[in-house]
């Protein structure tokens, strides 16, 4: 026998060359892993898992719709994408979102529609809890995208969740412009007396470069609105009240013949109403 420390050359040889094919198989499998990984993962940064965030957003989209009844949800997302899938995400204009807010048609709600302007969060937990007002976001056209970013690409039949461009990146963005549509539709269904909530811990509750100031005041008519009522939400440092001048604009571009109002009400009032079931919504300002 021949002692375990020694090897013929011819057999030293044999498995050197054995240890170089193992290494060679096993550097090409970590260099193929690599690029199948990288390729994922560019694919998932570019769009390539784009169909499961696209069946997400409607996911939320039919779930939201499903709870508004007489509405034809699959109809409504249809008439949805046509207005973006497969268009330069910057170059959407509001006239896109025709065809959608046709397939569901704003309703006008006499005396209980509410708009409003940087008093979202105050608003919205006001109308959950007390089935008085309507706003846009109560609707199905807002209800279904409330909070929710989608975009188009040119050549491409997917909807984006991410990556799409911001609301101020461009005029003709899809989140943007379907705001400024639906806002006006809404605005020009405005009916009776009409309530809106502003903010008075800034300077100008009344934004002329606003949605409410741009879009929906504009869109006031007195062949359908009697009055326009304006809660103002106070807090302890309080910046504006009834007489701010941002107000006296407001009533100024009203168009002649709805009666304005103004009236100062604490968020502390608003929220201890909204929380109590025997307060009437008359009664809470």
């Amino acid at each position: 026998m021949e002692p375990a420390e020694y090897r013929p050359p011819q057999k030293r040889q044999k498995r050197q060359c054995v240890i170089l094919s193992v290494v060679v198989l096993l550097l090409i499998f970590v260099i193929i892993l690599t690029a199948v990984l990288l390729t994922q993962f560019r694919g998932s940064e570019s769009g390539g898992a784009l169909g499961q965030r696209t069946e997400t957003l409607k996911e939320t989209f039919m779930d939201r719709c499903g709870k508004f009844k007489g509405y034809d949800c699959e109809k409504v997302w249809a008439a949805f994408q046509k207005a973006y899938v497969g268009k330069d995400p910057c170059k959407v204009p509001m006239e896109a979102y025709n065809p959608l807010i046709a397939a569901a048609p704003f309703k006008p709600t006499c005396n209980r529609m509410m708009f409003w302007s940087k008093t979202k969060d105050v608003v919205h937990d006001f109308t959950a809890k007390k089935d008085c007002f309507v706003t846009l976001e109560d609707t199905l056209v807002g209800s279904v995208l409330n909070d929710l970013t989608w975009c188009g690409k040119e050549g491409s039949s997917e909807t984006f969740t991410s990556n799409c461009p911001g609301w101020t990146t461009c005029d003709n963005n899809p989140v943007r412009s379907f705001w400024n549509s639906v806002s006006t539709a809404f605005a020009e269904v405005a009916c009776g007396d009409t309530t809106a909530m502003l903010n008075g811990s800034i300077p100008t509750p009344f934004s002329p470069t606003s949605i409410f100031g741009s879009i929906e005041v504009k869109k006031f008519t007195s062949k359908r609105m009697t009055s326009l009522n304006v809660v103002l939400v106070t807090q302890d440092k309080s910046v504006s009240n009834c007489k701010s001048a941002s107000l006296k604009n407001l009533e100024k571009e009203l168009d002649g013949g709805i009666k304005y109002n103004c009236k100062e009400v604490s968020e502390a009032q608003i929220k201890a109403c909204s929380s109590n079931p025997q307060v009437s919504c008359g009664a809470c300002w």
